[in-house]
Formats: C-alpha cells, sequence, structure tokens
C-alpha cells in the first residue's frame, strides 16, 4: 500500500497574504472585508517594544501551522496611531481577533506559544474555517475503514499514524483492534502492555482491554468440541454452556457465542452473580455499540430482562 502520510511530500506553502503588514490605508480592505471569509488576527507592535518581538514569531508560527484557518495582519502603531487610538490601545503587543468585519477577541502581552495556539484554535473553531492536519485526515480514513470492516488496510494507516506520532492514543488503539480482529492478540496485547499506566484509562482502549481479557478467559476453558458435548448431553449446564460461550467468542463465533450467554440469562439470569450477563455486556464493548451483533444482542437481553 502506498503510504498516506509521506514525510518526504513538499506541504503546500501558505497563501502569500497569510500573513502580511498592514496600514490606516488599507485596514479596511486587509482587515474588515478580509474577516468577512476568514478570521483576521491584528497584532499591533513597534519596533521599540521587547515583548513584541517575543510574541511576533510565535505568532507567525502558530498561524501558518494553522494552515490557511485564520489570517496574521501586522500593524506598527508609530506609524498608525489613529488604528491605535480608535481601538483604544494604551499599551503593546495588542492582539484583536475580527471576524465578519468586527471584533470578537483580543489579549494584551505576551503569551507563551500553547496559549496563542488555543487562541488560534478557538478563533478557527468558532469561525468554522479549522483545518485538519494530515495525520487527522488519516486517522478518519482508517476509522471509515474500520467501521466498514476493512479492518487490513485500517490496520496499515493506523500503524503509520503510529509510527508518525508515537502519543496518537486514538491510532494505537484502532491498530490494536485491527490486530485482534485479525487474530494476531499476541501483537495486540504488546501494545497494550507498552502503554503507561495513565494511557490504559483512555477509554479508547476500554474495548480492547476487554478483548484481552475474554481471549485470556476462553483460552482457559478448552477446545469447542467437548464443551459442545457437554452442553448436548445436559442443557441445563450453565457453567459448561458458558465455557463454550467463551471459547466460541474467541473462535470468531460471535453470535453463536452471545447467544449461548443469553439462553444462560433465559434460564437463570442471576446464576453465578449474573456472570452471563456481564460478560454479554463485556462482548458488547468489544464489538462496539453499532455493530449489528451489538444491536441484536441488546434487543434479546432486553426482551429477557423486562419481560
Amino acid at each position: 500500500m502506498d503510504p498516506i502520510i509521506d514525510p518526504n511530500t513538499p506541504q503546500p506553502q501558505p497563501p502569500a497574504d497569510l500573513i502580511k503588514d498592514s496600514s490606516e490605508a488599507s485596514f479596511m480592505q486587509d482587515v474588515i472585508e478580509a474577516s468577512k471569509e476568514t478570521p483576521v488576527i491584528v497584532d499591533f507592535w513597534a519596533p521599540w517594544c521587547g515583548p513584541c518581538k517575543q510574541l511576533g514569531p510565535l505568532l507567525e508560527k502558530v498561524v501558518t501551522e494553522a494552515r490557511g484557518a485564520v489570517k496574521l495582519v501586522k500593524i506598527d502603531i508609530d506609524q498608525n496611531q489613529q488604528i491605535a487610538q480608535q481601538l483604544r490601545i494604551q499599551s503593546i503587543p495588542a492582539v484583536f481577533a475580527f471576524h465578519q468585519g468586527r471584533p470578537v477577541d483580543a489579549f494584551q502581552g505576551a503569551l507563551p506559544e500553547s496559549e496563542l495556539r488555543a487562541f488560534v484554535d478557538k478563533l478557527a473553531k468558532s469561525a468554522g474555517t479549522e483545518q485538519k492536519s494530515p495525520l487527522e485526515e488519516a486517522l478518519e480514513q482508517a476509522d471509515e475503514l474500520m467501521a466498514a470492516g476493512d479492518t487490513s488496510q485500517a490496520g496499515a494507516i493506523y500503524a503509520q499514524i503510529v509510527q508518525h506520532d508515537p502519543t496518537s492514543i486514538a491510532a494505537k488503539a484502532g491498530l490494536a483492534r485491527c490486530l485482534l480482529a485479525a487474530d494476531q492478540t499476541d501483537k495486540a496485547r504488546e501494545i497494550v502492555d507498552a502503554l503507561s499506566d495513565e494511557e490504559k484509562t483512555d477509554p479508547a482502549f476500554a474495548p480492547v482491554i476487554t478483548a484481552l481479557e475474554l481471549a485470556d478467559k476462553a483460552a482457559s476453558v478448552g477446545d469447542l468440541a467437548p464443551l459442545r458435548s457437554a452442553v448436548e448431553a445436559n442443557p441445563k449446564d450453565h457453567q459448561a454452556r458458558y465455557d463454550l460461550a467463551m471459547a466460541l467468542f474467541a473462535a470468531g463465533e460471535k453470535e453463536e457465542a452471545m447467544d449461548s450467554l443469553v439462553e444462560i440469562i433465559r434460564a437463570d439470569r442471576a446464576w453465578n452473580d449474573e456472570a452471563a450477563r456481564k460478560e454479554l455486556l463485556q462482548m458488547f464493548e468489544v464489538l462496539g455499540p453499532t455493530d449489528p451483533l451489538t444491536v441484536a444482542g441488546r434487543r434479546k437481553l432486553s426482551s429477557i430482562l423486562f419481560s
């Protein structure tokens, strides 16, 4: 498969007017009119202002990284005192955000890069102009393929994302789910084992960890044939049917596994401290709420519990 994310591919250059100097003469065009299409951040500065020299490069960096979601206009207040007076600017650096021809946000003083990025992100989000990064687009593509059942292609993309961004919990969880779907439990377990304690508590990994727990339980119950024979010999043997359900799920016979648990619940819902119901809910978690088997299983469970 061709790489979805190629670091050697030249990235598109920002538009020439993404960052520009402006003046009183062009303020209406560069800021007021331009902000009707794209939010415009106006940086009021002066050559003698130390904090301005600190803020300016950071602001340009964050705006450039926003990939066209916002624009930046720089105005020297020494050369454009009338605008500064109209906006009642008393100290610099002073930054105003314009959208739809009017100021919608502002701050004064030099902020750290993280706060500048939050300022830009908030502005872009409120204006609906935020741009997705290549990694975000790739993650969405992988999620769509996963939902469509193409775990092979999805897994390849998740793996590329993890290679470029080892901190991506969503990509690592997606890759682990694809490995589980391909019966590569050991490799999925390696991903989980490498997580920090905090990462393991992330909701994205909940179905993965549950699936591994189910696999461990299934491994301890043995082969299918003796379990089927035990259930056929004594249909009221709930432990044998429970063990069969676990083995069936691990073998990919998920619908039959869930039906076996439903049968236990129908016969004796309180058996073994509601073990069948608890395992059925775990299977729902592994499959996901929109999986047809989950939907059907929940319907069957509801018909028993609320009958």
